[in-house]
């Protein structure tokens, strides 16, 4: 049994690519697979996915889908600093965790 990734982007974050062919491009989060430390963008990483001829959908035709891509070739993007950050954690007065990113401290 694989050990589960750990990360601090959650679903519906925006982030930024920063490998790969799709470097660059931006997209929220739609889903995440921390047992194989995946992730699916929206708008990132399209395939055209082609469909055979169904009774919904009787002339077949072609698709585009999102595919995963490693969670590792994505970073948080920081509206204020128009750039992709590292998040980190800070643990408030009131004992409450909040997401911050690195290096300004800013919350999320």
């Amino acid at each position: 049994m694989a050990a589960e990734f750990s990360t601090k982007l959650r679903k519906d974050d925006e982030v930024i690519v920063i490998a790969g062919k799709q470097k660059g491009k931006r997209g929220k989060i739609m889903s995440l697979d921390k047992a194989k430390a995946r992730i699916i963008v929206q708008g990132v990483n399209r395939v055209k996915r082609f469909q055979r001829p169904s009774q919904e959908n009787p002339k077949g035709g072609t698709v585009e889908l999102e595919q995963s891509m490693p969670i590792s070739n994505v970073l948080f993007y920081d509206s204020k600093s128009k750039k992709g950050v590292r998040l980190g954690y800070k643990i408030q007065p009131d004992g409450k965790k909040v997401r911050v990113t690195r290096p300004d401290g800013r919350e999320v």
